[in-house]
């Protein structure tokens, strides 16, 4: 089959949802398919480059170009609405590539919303969160996890997390591009259960299934040249957070039960270190910012258990899933899909998210049973094992396969995997 992933960002731009992409696109070339991705050009990329069997297209838009638009510059992600440069890039590379399968995984789609019907691709939206109800793509108003999409409460959030002069056009536009997203879409896939409920997809018409995300199959081969981030760590055993230093993250909450424990081994914090960080942390904490997957993972291996106490409606956890298959027991808030990666009481523990009481007494338990955490270790390998790229990648080519042949559309029953 010949595929056109559309991501907005993809590596070396770092995060869970361009590893997806990443992991996909190298996985269904491994395989056989005749893989391509369209993604955003970013200052110092090539426009052009091959990964691991898979073409990449960096396309430019006119958005992008005004800086002054995104608080961070390299990460100028795609508006909520065509950008016609983007369009017109974009048809050129359905041109070269002949796709069969668009598979869509952000904001990008509406940029190749116009060509659909042109490009004569089946269309496959993947929502790795909440944007085809939230311009904020996160469904938390009020620093608190939201109700459900409203008029006036959409366009007052946006406008308070985007300023007005942002807000407001990005609600309408998001609007407006989810009544066509719904229609041209053949197949939205989720990444859980949750993600489907927060979307509006759970009891509608509209044709979806939930397919996790996955591990690369190599994700445990042996690799090096990590020395210059591990020299970061401490020499001792110590708890582990990965993910952006932001409340939703729960990161506050984290810190308030970290600084209430008594004797504890050091807290290490892998991950952005946002506008809307702490910035004032408790001893024996450290704040490390970003680093690469690879030095990630090693760092999971160094860790005695993670820590994931978001306070949002995570869309998944693949955060969660990386630090079990390294072995580890992870605590996690119970909210999302980290309910469908952690198992309570066997893989880690599920708490109540914004209970810094709950978090502290279950970090408290793990760190006085080594027995408890040995076997939760293990006992999380096994389920991460579950969501392997063995298991999951055939799930797609299989609904790929369907919409091909006709066999899948609207009207489907939606499926739940794993």
């Amino acid at each position: 089959m010949r595929v056109l992933m559309l991501s907005q960002f993809y590596p070396p731009t770092v995060g869970g949802e361009e590893r997806h992409v990443q992991d996909l696109s190298v996985a269904l070339a491994a395989r056989g398919h005749d893989v391509s991705v369209a993604t955003l050009w970013h200052a110092g990329q090539p426009a052009r480059e091959t990964d691991q069997g898979v073409r990449l297209h960096r396309v430019r838009g006119t958005m992008q170009r005004a800086k002054q638009l995104f608080i961070e510059s390299e990460r100028r992600h795609a508006p909520p609405f065509p950008d016609p440069e983007l369009t017109l890039a974009l048809r050129r590379v359905v041109a070269e590539e002949r796709p069969q399968v668009v598979h869509a995984h952000n904001w990008l789609v509406h940029s190749f919303l116009p060509i659909k019907p042109w490009s004569g691709a089946r269309l496959v939206m993947s929502l790795h969160d909440y944007s085809l109800v939230c311009a904020k793509k996160s469904l938390v108003y009020r620093d608190a996890p939201c109700s459900g999409p409203g008029p006036a409460k959409c366009l007052g959030c946006a406008s308070r997390h985007y300023g007005a002069a942002k807000g407001i056009p990005t609600t309408l536009a998001n609007w407006g591009m989810g009544l066509l997203e719904r229609a041209a879409v053949d197949m939205f896939v989720t990444v859980s259960q949750a993600t489907a409920a927060g979307n509006g997809l759970v009891g509608s018409r509209l044709p979806f299934q939930v397919i996790p995300n996955f591990l690369s199959d190599d994700l445990d081969a042996p690799g090096g040249g990590w020395d210059e981030y591990l020299a970061q760590l401490p020499e001792e055993e110590f708890l582990l957070f990965v993910g952006d230093l932001r409340p939703f993250k729960g990161i506050d909450v984290l810190l308030r039960a970290y600084a209430g424990m008594a004797g504890a081994p050091p807290l290490v914090l892998i991950g952005r270190i946002t506008q809307d960080a702490p910035r004032d942390f408790p001893p024996n904490v450290r704040a490390l910012g970003s680093w690469p997957h690879g030095a990630v993972m090693a760092a999971w291996r160094r860790s005695l258990a993670g820590l994931l106490p978001s306070v949002g409606y995570e869309t998944f956890g693949i955060a969660a899933l990386e630090g079990m298959a390294s072995g580890r027991p992870v605590i996690a808030s119970r909210i999302g899909g980290l309910a469908d990666v952690v198992v309570d009481g066997e893989t880690g523990f599920l708490v109540p998210p914004g209970d810094a009481d709950a978090l502290r007494r279950a970090i408290e338990r793990l760190l006085a049973d080594p027995q408890l955490r040995a076997r939760m270790g293990q006992q999380a390998a096994r389920r991460a094992a579950e969501f392997r790229a063995g298991a999951v990648v055939p799930r797609i080519e299989q609904l790929y396969r369907q919409l091909l042949a006709g066999e899948a559309g609207r009207g489907v029953p939606s499926k739940r995997v794993a």
